[in-house]
């Protein structure tokens, strides 16, 4: 495990441990508790692991636990499947890293999102860069094409563009929506120069942010319904999906078509022209 990863399971050990509640986890309720949650020696009794290779574990040891303890981990600590799939990732039981994006935008890709017709699209990288976009996105949110390529990040512009601020229907939730889902696909690669780069600029120009990114809080992206408030059309509710193209690993789609019973597709066309 490569030292930022060890350093990062053993931050959200600790944070998770702090939110589980004893009684939940069949131990009395009685007896004083200097901090909330569990001690290391409750989890490592109920995970059936030693107390003292646990401790070293939340210190950031250099050890391996298996996937079998990181399993007993994860239920002990009742993480959610997000959380579970995380800490997998980040003690190397998951998946392969994504692959490094393509240079630009690949010309089929940018074929196929213009294809999309006026059903907003847009192309990221593994570290949220957005490299392309088609005319309807361009319409949608006008601040793409004119903002500078190294602030064309979502996630920079989540939490530092007014606009993106008030075009987001909540953007409290939104925002931290995107932060869990952010630091959920990045957590293995965290020693990144460019993951580096982007959590230290938002560490240092939001406090909403700040705060989000030291609860250690991920959970994974599902498709469902948005709301946007758009200064031209109003109201429009769009159903979010993310893809990735099988030739272009590096990269992911993310569209928005008019959620099912509403008016978005008429206001869709009439902003797209």
């Amino acid at each position: 495990m490569p030292s930022p990863a060890r350093r990062e399971l053993a931050e959200f050990l600790v944070s998770r441990r702090r939110q589980v509640d004893p009684r939940e986890a069949g131990l009395p309720a009685g007896g004083a508790r200097r901090t909330p949650g569990l001690r290391r020696e409750e989890v490592a009794l109920l995970s059936g692991v030693g107390h003292t290779w646990y401790t070293w574990l939340e210190q950031g040891r250099d050890i391996r636990p298996s996937r079998q303890v990181v399993d007993a981990l994860a239920r002990t600590l009742r993480m959610t499947p997000a959380e579970h799939e995380y800490v997998r990732r980040l003690a190397g039981h998951g998946g392969s890293l994504p692959s490094s994006a393509p240079e630009g935008m690949p010309p089929h890709v940018q074929r196929l999102v213009d294809a999309l017709g006026s059903s907003p699209a847009y192309a990221i990288t593994s570290s949220w860069s957005i490299v392309g976009w088609n005319r309807a996105y361009e319409r949608f949110y006008p601040g793409v094409a004119t903002v500078p390529a190294a602030d064309r990040n979502l996630l920079w512009l989540v939490f530092t563009d007014p606009t993106v601020r008030d075009l987001l229907g909540d953007w409290r939730t939104d925002s931290r929506r995107f932060l869990t889902q952010f630091r959920a696909e990045v957590g293995p690669r965290l020693a990144d120069r460019e993951v580096v780069d982007l959590v230290a600029r938002l560490d240092a120009a939001s406090p909403h942010f700040r705060a989000g990114w030291a609860s250690h809080d991920v959970d994974r992206f599902s498709t469902a319904e948005r709301r946007f408030e758009h200064p031209d059309v109003g109201t429009l509710l769009l159903e979010h999906h993310q893809l990735s193209p099988a030739d272009a690993p590096g990269l992911q789609l993310v569209v928005y078509t008019a959620a099912e019973g509403s008016d978005a597709a008429g206001k869709l066309a009439r902003l797209t022209g």
